[in-house]
């Protein structure tokens, strides 16, 4: 199981109130992704777009992933925003404690809505995708349950330019050991 989330320098990666999720600050903070090629093919957002290593990683990312799990907050921001064909193309189990029937998009996408608990998500996530992996897609609240389990294999963090101010932090409450480096040097030049 991974995830991998754009996430603010101070550490936000959306914003604190519900009616802004996918709005214009949550666009600034994703603006690296709608530029790239396979991410506009996706989403039906026209031809062109930029090719190189992050077009490389938006395709990986969803090439790799047979199966996405996400919390009912994102679910609620992206039901009216996504596309009829959304980019997951995938089985998506929904973190809930409404009682909901399956709802089934184009291009292969069936939300499924789970509420007996993230376990369960994850048991159904992984029959579903079978040799390939399974995706957090957010939000932070689902990315911290699963990380405070203990059942997050691997993660990347597409980290933007910006300040976000306020909003809804990663990794707020969250306690583990990780396995990297000693160190990540960010540098930036700021515009004049």
């Amino acid at each position: 199981m991974f995830f991998s989330v754009t996430m603010s320098l101070d550490g936000f990666i959306a914003p604190e109130d519900p009616n802004e999720l996918m709005g214009k600050k949550w666009v600034e903070l994703q603006k690296w992704v709608f530029p790239q090629r396979y991410f506009r093919e996706r989403l039906g957002l026209g031809g062109g777009g930029e090719e190189g290593p992050d077009n490389d990683l938006v395709r990986d990312t969803f090439e790799r992933t047979g199966a996405n799990v996400m919390g009912k907050r994102m679910f609620d921001a992206g039901e009216h925003a996504w596309p009829e064909n959304p980019p997951f193309r995938t089985p998506v189990f929904v973190l809930t404690k409404e009682k909901r029937d399956p709802w089934e998009r184009l291009g292969g996408t069936t939300f499924h809505f789970v509420n007996d608990g993230i376990e369960s998500a994850l048991d159904q996530a992984r029959q579903a995708a079978g040799d390939r992996d399974v995706r957090i897609s957010g939000g932070a609240d689902t990315i911290r349950q699963y990380l405070n389990a203990g059942l997050v294999d691997e993660f990347s963090i597409a980290l933007s330019p910006m300040l976000f101010g306020q909003g809804i932090r990663l990794f707020d409450g969250v306690d583990i050991p990780l396995e990297a480096q000693r160190v990540t040097h960010l540098n930036y030049r700021l515009p004049r």
